[in-house]
């Protein structure tokens, strides 16, 4: 009764205290490394010649990663991109299947999309190099469809990565597109019929706009994590096809290089958030959520 008591009194500091426990845990699990990390991309040195690092303002490490790592940032953007793109037109049609034709079974229907995330992330992306390759089932048929040379292979090329990346992160595509979908009123797209919209233009002018929510969810959701996804790259290209993320986790675990690994990583950050704003910008999400 204590504590109810205290509420009341102090209603208006009640959201406050609600709120302490989470900003507690932002602030120890997220500002906190976040500060520390800023302050390690200024440091130079060296852990290999015995000195160490020292804070000393280094700002060239910023300059450095991107003079020196260009093409694997935009080999990062380009992969997450295109991954999120054919993601978006594959989980699409299911989510819209699932959510008007399921009935019954829209919750084992479900439960297949999200089924592979009880399999760890590493178990998902090495079961893809047996699926692709180079004497298996799906490189012969691409052969055979011309759409690989004969001799040729898709294991270690960028075209593997990009399936990895699709694959790996599509749940986060067709979740919020589904949900989406779903609370769509059926009466305004049965209105849109009677005014003589036929199926197709029912759905460009009706649901695909109302669904556009999930849409914008499900596109920030996939891209944002698949452009600092080193896993796939690792295992299932070569390094020409290797992301943004690979460098920083070879810095980090293997040259031991922690200012040039915390520069690259503030400088993906940044991009990524950059991109995010315009993307909120260009597709208006205060219209979209309102």
């Amino acid at each position: 009764m204590g504590v109810f008591r205290l509420f009341h009194r102090h209603q208006g500091a009640t959201p406050y205290l609600l709120l302490t426990p989470g900003l507690l845990w932002l602030g120890l699990f997220f500002l906190a490394p976040l500060g520390f990390l800023i302050y390690q991309s200024l440091e130079s040195g060296s852990i290999v010649a015995g000195f160490g690092f020292h804070f000393s303002w280094q700002w060239s490490n910023y300059w450095d990663a991107l003079k020196g790592y260009t093409g694997e940032f935009e080999r990062s953007f380009e992969y997450a991109g295109l991954a999120t793109i054919i993601a978006l037109v594959v989980s699409y049609p299911v989510a819209y299947w699932i959510a008007f034709r399921g009935g019954r079974w829209k919750n084992l229907l479900l439960l297949f999309i999200v089924a592979p995330f009880f399999v760890t992330y590493l178990i998902r992306t090495l079961a893809w190099q047996t699926i692709l390759a180079d004497h298996g089932v799906v490189v012969r048929i691409l052969i055979d469809l011309h759409l690989v040379a004969h001799g040729g292979r898709v294991l270690a090329t960028g075209t593997a990565v990009i399936a990895g990346i699709t694959y790996n992160f599509l749940p986060f595509m067709a979740l919020p597109v589904y949900v989406s979908l779903e609370q769509i009123d059926q009466t305004l797209v049965e209105a849109a019929e009677d005014l003589y919209a036929n199926k197709w233009l029912a759905f460009l002018r009706v649901t695909f706009p109302l669904s556009l929510p999930g849409v914008v969810a499900g596109t920030l959701l996939t891209f944002i994590p698949a452009a600092g996804d080193f896993i796939n790259a690792t295992l299932l290209g070569s390094p020409t096809s290797h992301m943004i993320g690979n460098v920083i986790n070879s810095k980090f675990n293997g040259t031991i290089d922690y200012p040039s690994a915390a520069a690259m990583s503030f400088i993906l950050m940044a991009v990524i958030l950059g991109l995010v704003l315009l993307y909120a910008r260009a597709v208006g999400t205060e219209k979209l959520t309102g």
